[in-house]
C-alpha cells in the first residue's frame, strides 16, 4: 500500500457497542441475535440515515459510524440512545448501547477507516454509562448552541493506550442513568433571577432560593432536589422540561426577586413539566424586614399546590439581625471549597454570630467550618475541635427543628467517637427532613469507616438521587466507598471527575491507582495532593477519622503507603 492510496480527512466518528453482549449471548443466544438485528435495522440504521452518516464497519455487537459533522454525529447518537432506553423503560426486552463520539483525523484505506480519530472514539465508548454517550472536547466545542441536550463536564482523562489526556463530556451525568420519577410529588427550585440590576444583591437572591429549598424539603410527602444540583442552571436560559428530565422531577419552580427602596418583590411560578401547564403563579411585595414571613408564605403556597393543605412543619429559627443573615448566606457559598475559602467563611460566620448570638444556622455553619479546618485542612486540633463541638450543640439547643444543625452535630459527634449520640442526631435530622441529602452523604462516610460498606454505598446513592449534580465531597464519599469495596476502577473514575479531582479526595485517588497497579501514576497524584495539603500524614488521618473497623483502616493505610504518602 502506498501513501497515495491513503486518504486523510476530518470526520466525526461514532463507536457504539452493546452492553453485556457476551453475557446475553450465553444466557439466550437466539433471542440476543434477534434483538441485535432489530437494533441495527430499527434503531441504528434509521438514525444514521436521518443524520447523513454511514455505517463503515460492523464488528459483531459493535458499530463504527462516520459523519461529516459533529452535530449530526451527536444528534444521531442521542436518537439511538433515546429510542433504546425508552423501550427498555417500557419493560420490553431491548439491548442497551454505550456510545463514544470524537472529531478527528482519520485515514481511509478503501476498506477501513483508521487513525487517532477512531482510536479516541473507541476509548470514549468504554467510558460511557449503559444507555449513555461520551464525547470528546473537540466534539463538545462544535455542538455548543446547536444541541439542546446538556452534557456534563468530566474533565481531562488519561484513556487506555493514549499518551495525551482527552477532555471528556458525558450524557447523561455519568453518576445517573435516566432518573425515574419518585412516587410522591417531586420538585426542583431553580435559582431565582436577580432583577434589581445590582450584583451586590446576588447573595440576597441566592439566599431566598436556598431557604425555599430548605423549607420545602422539610415537608412530608415531597421529594425536593438539593441546592447544589440546581445552581448549575443559575444565569442560564433553560427549558424547564429538560431540567426536570435531568434531575428526575415532575415540577419546577422558577422566579425572580427585586430588592429596592427597602422592599422586596418576588414573582414565582410552578410548572408541571409533564403537561406543560402552570400549576401556580403569584407575585409578592413586602418590606425587607418581612422577608422571612414572605419566605414562609411562598413555601406554604407551593406546598398547597403540590400536596394540598398540610400541617406546615414547625418554623425554623430565623435570625433577628438581617446583616447576620446576609453574612451567613455569603458563607454558605464558600463552605468546603478550599483552605482559603474556609478561612474566609470563618471570618464571615464569626461576624454573623457576634451580630446575632441566637442565630442557630450561623452557629451550625461555624461548627462545620471548624470541623473541616481540623479534620481536612490541616489546622490545629485545638481549639478548632472544641469550638466545633460547642457550637454544634448550641445550634441544636437554639433550634431543635433545624435538620441542618442536627446533621452537623451528628457528623462532629461521629468524629468524637460518640457513636450512639451521632446516630441519634442523624436519625432526628432525617425525621425533620427526609430530603436532607447532606445527612445521607455524611452517614455514608461513617458507615464505610465502620466497615458497613454496602450500607455506605446505598446511603451515598440515596444522597446522589436527591443531589444529582453534587458538590465535591459527595463524590469523595462515593469514591471512598468504592475503594473500600475494592472496586478500584470505579473509584478512579469517580475521583477523576472534574468536580472533585483537585480537592482533598485526591489522596483516595492515589490509593485506588496504587491498589490497581498504577504505581507511577499513583505517586504523581500523591505528590500533587501534597502540594495542596503539605501537612497531611497518614498518622494524622488515622487520628482524625471515625474508624471502627480494623480491616477497613488497614486497607486505606495500605493504599496510602503504596502511593507514597508520608507516615508522619
Amino acid at each position: 500500500m502506498t501513501d497515495r492510496s491513503l486518504q486523510r480527512r476530518l470526520a466525526a466518528i461514532v463507536v457504539a457497542d452493546v452492553v453485556g453482549y457476551s453475557r446475553l449471548m450465553e444466557a439466550d443466544e437466539a433471542a440476543t441475535l434477534d434483538n441485535l438485528r432489530e437494533l441495527r435495522s430499527g434503531v441504528i440504521e434509521p438514525a444514521v440515515m436521518r443524520h447523513n452518516g454511514r455505517i463503515f464497519k460492523v464488528m459483531g455487537d459493535g458499530f463504527l459510524i462516520e459523519f461529516g459533522s459533529a452535530v449530526d454525529a451527536v444528534a444521531a447518537a442521542l436518537e439511538m440512545q433515546r429510542t433504546t432506553t425508552a423501550v427498555e423503560a417500557s419493560g420490553d426486552r431491548r439491548l442497551l448501547l454505550r456510545i463514544g463520539v470524537n472529531l478527528g483525523d482519520v485515514i481511509d484505506d478503501g476498506s477501513d477507516i483508521l487513525g487517532d480519530g477512531v482510536n479516541v472514539a473507541a476509548r470514549l465508548e468504554t467510558q460511557a454509562a449503559p444507555g449513555g454517550i461520551c464525547i470528546s472536547g473537540s466534539v463538545h466545542g462544535e455542538i455548543v448552541g446547536k444541541i439542546d441536550d446538556c452534557f456534563f463536564d468530566a474533565g481531562e482523562r488519561y484513556l487506555k493506550n493514549l499518551t495525551r489526556p482527552v477532555h471528556v463530556w458525558h450524557w447523561p451525568d455519568a453518576l445517573q442513568s435516566i432518573l425515574p420519577l419518585p412516587e410522591c410529588p417531586s420538585v426542583a427550585v431553580l435559582p431565582f433571577t436577580n432583577m434589581s440590576g445590582d450584583e451586590a444583591d446576588e447573595p440576597f437572591v441566592d439566599g431566598l432560593t436556598e431557604d425555599l429549598i430548605t423549607d420545602l424539603s422539610r415537608t412530608a410527602g415531597l421529594f425536593v432536589i438539593a441546592r447544589n444540583s440546581v445552581y448549575g442552571y443559575k444565569g442560564k436560559a433553560v427549558d424547564v422540561r429538560l431540567v426536570a428530565q435531568e434531575l428526575g422531577v415532575r415540577y419546577v419552580l422558577e422566579g425572580s426577586a427585586r430588592r429596592a427602596m427597602g422592599r422586596v418583590r418576588i414573582n414565582a411560578q410552578l410548572v408541571d413539566t409533564l403537561g406543560g401547564q402552570h400549576v401556580w403563579a403569584e407575585r409578592f411585595d413586602r418590606t425587607v424586614e418581612d422577608v422571612f414571613e414572605l419566605q414562609d408564605e411562598v413555601n406554604a403556597k407551593i406546598v398547597e399546590a403540590l400536596v394540598g393543605r398540610l400541617t406546615i412543619p414547625t418554623p425554623r429559627n430565623r435570625p433577628k439581625n438581617f446583616e447576620a443573615y446576609e453574612l451567613c448566606v455569603r458563607a454558605r457559598l464558600l463552605t468546603e471549597e478550599s483552605p482559603q475559602t474556609e478561612r474566609e467563611a470563618y471570618m464571615l460566620l464569626q461576624r454573623a454570630v457576634k451580630l446575632d448570638p441566637s442565630y442557630a444556622e450561623a452557629l451550625g455553619l461555624l461548627a462545620y467550618n471548624r470541623w473541616l479546618a481540623w479534620t481536612h485542612f490541616g489546622e490545629p486540633e485545638d481549639p478548632n475541635r472544641r469550638m466545633a463541638v460547642t457550637s454544634a450543640q448550641k445550634a441544636v439547643d437554639l433550634d431543635p427543628n433545624d435538620a441542618g444543625c442536627r446533621y452537623v452535630l451528628g457528623t462532629i459527634l461521629a468524629y468524637e467517637r460518640r457513636w450512639e449520640e451521632s446516630e441519634a442526631a442523624f436519625a432526628k435530622a432525617l425525621e425533620l427532613d427526609p430530603n436532607h441529602a447532606d445527612t445521607w452523604a455524611a452517614m455514608s462516610d461513617i458507615s464505610v469507616l465502620d466497615g458497613r460498606i454496602a450500607d455506605g454505598l446505598a446511603q451515598i446513592e440515596k444522597a446522589l438521587r436527591l443531589n444529582p449534580h453534587p458538590t465535591c465531597w459527595y463524590l469523595c464519599h462515593l469514591g471512598q466507598a468504592q475503594y473500600a469495596a475494592r472496586d478500584y476502577e470505579a473509584a478512579t473514575a469517580t475521583l477523576r471527575r472534574k468536580e472533585t479531582y483537585r480537592t482533598n479526595s485526591r489522596k483516595f485517588l492515589a490509593a485506588a491507582l496504587a491498589q490497581s497497579g498504577h504505581r507511577e501514576e499513583a505517586r504523581r497524584e500523591a505528590e500533587l495532593f501534597l502540594i495542596a495539603h503539605p501537612h497531611f500524614t497518614i498518622a494524622h488521618w488515622l487520628s482524625s477519622q471515625p474508624l471502627r473497623d480494623a480491616a477497613v483502616r488497614d486497607h486505606f493505610v495500605d493504599g496510602f503507603r503504596k502511593a507514597g504518602l508520608p507516615e508522619m
